[in-house]
């Protein structure tokens, strides 16, 4: 089984190395990043949501581990992510079935951390 949380922490060292080779494209990246969660139409809980389930579709782990966390750390609940990931399911088949059983092993491993 995969350590989402240590891919996580692992994910977040590197984009800081990645940033210091590229500060341009990774400092446009963040800020994409921050302009895109923010609060709008809709809160920054269902659009880490719909990250996640894109993450699953297009089969990122590490984008499972980013969104998941993200995700619960905006306040989304076991539940909610569970319907996402049924959502993911309908639109990316049989292989979002294994990756959203791999985001759910990441809620758990998050919830062991205390998240």
């Amino acid at each position: 089984m995969k350590n989402f949380p240590a891919q996580y922490k692992e994910l977040n060292t590197w984009m800081e190395k990645l940033g210091a080779a590229i500060p341009g494209t990774m400092g446009g990246f963040g800020q994409l990043h921050e302009n895109t969660i923010a609060d709008g139409a809709l809160d920054t809980k269902t659009k880490e949501l719909v990250a996640m389930a894109i993450a699953i579709t297009v089969r990122c782990d590490g984008c499972i581990a980013y969104h998941v966390h993200d995700a619960m750390k905006s306040g989304a609940t076991e539940n909610e992510i569970a319907e996402t990931i049924g959502v993911a399911i309908l639109m990316g088949g049989g292989p979002s079935v294994v990756y959203g059983i791999e985001a759910m092993q990441a809620v758990h491993q998050y919830k062991e951390e205390g998240l």
